[in-house]
């Protein structure tokens, strides 16, 4: 991986940056990195149980961010967050898609209705604000061919898919009405460090590590050879800044990704190698899981060149780094 110039972010100094969801991980990398490189940074989070808020996530910069305890379904919150920000970094989010199959309802009230909010909010008191908005690659649904680009058909599986969708649509008749400016980003299957270990429903690369550091076993569907596209989160918080001061980038959708796809059997022989410990069990696919199985991911990142992205930490060192984050810090996550 070669190394990513930001000397571009240097524009973030004095800048007002609001980041919604700012406690999770991605939202907290996105806020950090903000004010390394001068932003006045304001997070907007609810802290809502088993979502990802950890306050041990902006430890090093907590002096220098003002904190929101709101939550984005609230309209008054929002405007009184959304006020005269610069940057609106949308990260919050009800993030479990296998949960927004069960309690659909929830997954409703915040990612379309609290998305709404912040539109809303910018139409009537912040038109200049961009913001940049954390999608999902289950927007696309079953893939047809491997890279996705963003003109595939989108056909989500999923409520969680459908929701991202949706927001998606909304920042584009906001743009076209209001001249609301945004970018979406599509996210694939992120991990490292800061993700909270509670439970599996956020993503599989960081709950496998900690099954692996606690000697247990993992098990794989079919033989391991189905794919996806991991992204470090440190990637996308640079994405995310990148957006949100380049005009190359408006009123645009655009594909984040590693540049290559691992298959769930390196994925997992990488996490238990590097761990140390850990078995893995091969096992039979659920009988309903095809329900919901969109087939190897791999995204075609070539349009996020826009912004100087590109990936910079390969899997191994980004398993590495979240292995040796979790060592030190796995008190405060599980």
């Amino acid at each position: 991986m070669k190394e990513l110039d930001l000397s571009s972010l240097a524009q973030y100094s004095g800048k007002k940056v609001l980041v919604t969801g700012g406690l999770g991980m991605i939202g907290s990398f996105a806020a950090t990195e903000a004010v390394k490189y001068g932003a006045v940074v304001t997070i907007l989070d609810n802290s809502l149980p088993e979502h990802g808020a950890n306050i041990f996530n902006i430890d090093s910069v907590i002096s220098k961010i003002k904190l929101i305890e709101g939550d984005i379904r609230d309209y008054d919150t929002v405007v009184e967050a959304v006020k005269g920000q610069d940057v609106i970094f949308h990260c919050a989010a009800h993030v479990s898609y296998t949960d927004s199959m069960k309690n659909p309802y929830l997954d409703l009230e915040i990612n379309a209705r609290g998305h709404l909010n912040v539109l809303e909010a910018c139409r009537h008191f912040n038109t200049d604000a961009k913001l940049v908005f954390t999608s999902s690659r289950m927007r696309y649904g079953n893939v047809q061919s491997i890279p996705v680009k963003e003109t595939q058909p989108t056909a989500p599986l999923m409520i969680y898919g459908a929701h991202k969708l949706l927001g998606e649509k909304y920042n584009e008749i906001y743009f076209r009405n209001y001249r609301i400016k945004y970018v979406n980003l599509v996210v694939p299957n992120p991990y490292g460090p800061r993700q909270q270990m509670m439970h599996h429903k956020y993503g599989l690369v960081n709950w496998f590590i900690r099954v692996a550091m606690e000697g247990g076993e993992i098990s794989i569907f079919g033989d391991g050879e189905q794919v996806r596209d991991y992204i470090f989160v440190e990637d996308i918080s640079n994405a995310i800044l990148l957006a949100g001061i380049k005009d190359e980038a408006e009123a645009t959708t655009m594909n984040l990704g590693n540049g290559a796809g691992t298959s769930l059997k390196t994925m997992v022989d990488t996490v238990v190698n590097t761990v140390g410990s850990g078995t893995v069990k091969h096992v039979e696919w659920p009988d309903n899981y095809f329900n919901i199985e969109t087939g190897d991911y791999v995204a075609d990142i070539s349009k996020a060149s826009l912004l100087g992205y590109a990936p910079n930490v390969s899997f191994a060192e980004g398993v590495k780094r979240t292995f040796d984050f979790y060592k030190e810090n796995r008190r405060l996550y599980w």
